[in-house]
């Protein structure tokens, strides 16, 4: 693994643009504008790396997977800060039931330098984003970058995969209606909306009817009992690119949980990703895990109820068990007093970001039906990965 400066493409904003990455710049907290997809550096792989990157991501997914049965087999969804009783019982049907439900992709963040193992940071299974950028814009630069070297390649199936993940998966869909994708219509870069239209994409390869809509769009007929779109028609399958944790939390949660189809409901709504991904997509999973797999390579040790033996040794990360862009996340070097903080937190050991030029990396490695799909890069200043990180593309030579 190793880091290389370059000269970015002429015209580069608008490369990216057309091929969907609509944000390629960012707003800092300074209120200026700097390149979120960044190709004035790349990373160079040897295979051997990435055929090793793709095993351990393997083995993290199944062991994330056994995680959340010892979670349901044992109830201790209180430990995931689900203390509704009704909620609970929902999440534990939709994952017994889970080979009846679509459930198409997630990203792992790691920390890797390439000369230890991988450490796993956190696994986003529920609303991943940064996905259009890894598997589109990115290919397409390695394609036109490395035109003319012999052998160059990418970590990067995505695209494959989703396609034939949304065809294999298909007969789990209702028939005769469509799939509607929805995204906030809060999301103001664009993300949110372009992660959404790059999936619809690939279901629509796939031979699927969809609907795009926004959650807010989304109503609900008292008379019918029933979700429905601006058109009056029920909604009854839709990809959300809308974190379970605010599903519930809404106006609408009880009514989602009323009509919730977790397989073979004719009359409730099916949504993707399922519910029973709020099991991998809660930091406390990373406690469940060092407690399942003590000593894993692969993992850091992570606790719920304080850091531990993490204040003297190491040091430590107190996460929030929800949230994303690295929001909340505080970091406590060794020898710091122990501070428990007020909300529910995942301590996990502290793993400072490998540091390459002054830039501090992690990577988001995907997977798509549970298999290692692609890799996508993003670089920040500090050692917390926040909405102000970078995209950087990769090759593998």
């Amino acid at each position: 693994m190793r880091r290389h400066s370059t000269t970015p493409r002429p015209g580069w904003q608008e490369t990216v643009e057309e091929q969907g990455l609509i944000y390629p710049l960012s707003r800092q907290a300074d209120g200026s504008l700097a390149p979120y997809w960044d190709e004035s550096a790349y990373y160079v792989f040897s295979l051997p790396e990435v055929e090793a990157l793709e095993e351990v991501v393997e083995e993290l997914h199944e062991m994330c997977l056994a995680a959340a049965g010892h979670i349901v087999e044992h109830h201790r969804f209180a430990d995931l800060g689900i203390t509704d009783p009704r909620l609970a019982d929902l999440v534990a049907e939709s994952w017994r039931r889970r080979e009846e439900l679509p459930s198409v992709y997630g990203r792992f963040d790691l920390r890797y330098d390439g000369t230890g193992p991988a450490k796993m940071l956190e696994y986003n299974a529920d609303t991943p984003t940064s996905l259009v950028e890894a598997a589109s814009p990115q290919w397409f630069w390695m394609e036109e970058r490395f035109a003319e070297v012999p052998h160059a390649d990418q970590w990067n199936s995505l695209h494959e995969r989703l396609v034939d993940a949304w065809r294999r998966q298909a007969a789990l869909l209702p028939p005769g209606v469509p799939l509607h994708f929805a995204h906030s219509a809060g999301d103001e870069l664009g993300e949110d909306l372009m992660t959404v239209a790059y999936l619809r994409e690939t279901a629509e390869q796939a031979g699927i009817t969809t609907e795009a809509i926004s959650m807010e769009d989304i109503g609900w007929d008292r008379l019918s009992g029933r979700f429905v779109d601006k058109k009056l028609r029920f909604v009854r399958a839709c990809f959300k690119l809308y974190p379970w944790e605010w599903l519930v939390a809404d106006d609408f949660g009880p009514a989602a949980l009323d009509t919730l189809d977790n397989g073979g409901g004719t009359g409730s709504t099916l949504w993707i990703e399922p519910a029973w991904k709020m099991l991998l997509s809660n930091k406390a999973l990373l406690a469940v895990l060092w407690e399942l797999f003590p000593g894993h390579p692969n993992l850091l040790p992570a606790y719920l109820d304080g850091p531990r033996e993490l204040a003297g040794t190491g040091g430590y990360a107190a996460k929030p068990l929800l949230g994303r862009e690295g929001a909340g996340i505080t970091l406590h070097p060794p020898g710091a007093a122990p501070a428990i903080r007020p909300e529910p937190c995942c301590y996990q050991q502290l793993a400072p970001l490998p540091d390459f030029d002054g830039n501090h990396v992690v990577l988001g490695a995907w997977v798509v039906e549970g298999e290692p799909a692609g890799l996508g890069i993003r670089e920040s200043s500090g050692l917390i990965t926040d909405e102000y990180a970078r995209f950087v593309p990769h090759v593998i030579l």
